[in-house]
């Protein structure tokens, strides 16, 4: 499958269909054991949101670095990070560790840095089901926003209104392979 510049994909199919497994080899998280992935652009994966954060260091001191862990130079990060605080809505809370923020804060964290830069690629992993409903609808706004600067977005969700919603074209995945490719309401149907 051949993903196009500017447009959304879903990623649909059950639990343990490889459908994580495809974003993280993707994001070269992964290796592939056989086929190839070609990848050409800056890749932003929002694929467990915090996973690199320490719970020790302040949110502050983990923005600098998650964003390195993503490949933004200490200079990039700093330009960003009113934008970061802003969209990330945790105030005060940015210099207390990160142990002490709830799952929804940690998300919102995470994704205000994997998305202060504009990706070419970025690959969302079931991220919006955390949090809450305006916030979700707030980093669906960021991503349409990207996409239609060019932005090639990958969405695995378990939500086929947000794949109906946001997506042009489904991959069904079963068992690691593709059953269906098509538009969302060709795979839906299918």
């Amino acid at each position: 499958m051949k993903f196009t510049a500017g447009n959304c994909y879903g990623i649909i199919g059950a639990n343990g269909a490889g459908k994580s497994t495809l974003l993280k080899v993707v994001s070269r998280v992964l290796y592939p054991t056989s086929g190839r992935v070609w990848i050409k652009g800056i890749v932003s994966p929002l694929l467990e949101l915090g996973a690199g954060f320490h719970p020790e260091l302040t949110g502050m001191e983990n923005v600098y670095l998650n964003g390195t862990l993503l490949g933004h130079t200490r200079s990039e990060i700093q330009s960003k990070i009113q934008d970061i605080l802003d969209f990330s809505e945790i105030g005060d809370f940015i210099n207390a560790p990160i142990r002490t923020y709830s799952t929804g804060m940690v998300a919102r964290l995470g994704f205000s840095v994997a998305t202060c830069v504009r990706p070419d690629i970025l690959l969302v992993d079931e991220v919006l089901s955390v949090g809450d409903a305006r916030f979700a609808r707030k980093c669906l706004e960021r991503m349409y926003y990207y996409q239609q600067q060019g932005t090639t977005i990958l969405i695995v969700s378990h939500s086929m209104s947000t794949i109906e919603t946001f997506c042009e074209r489904a991959l069904w995945l079963h068992r690691g392979k593709p059953r269906s490719i098509g538009t969302v309401a060709q795979v839906i149907q299918d």
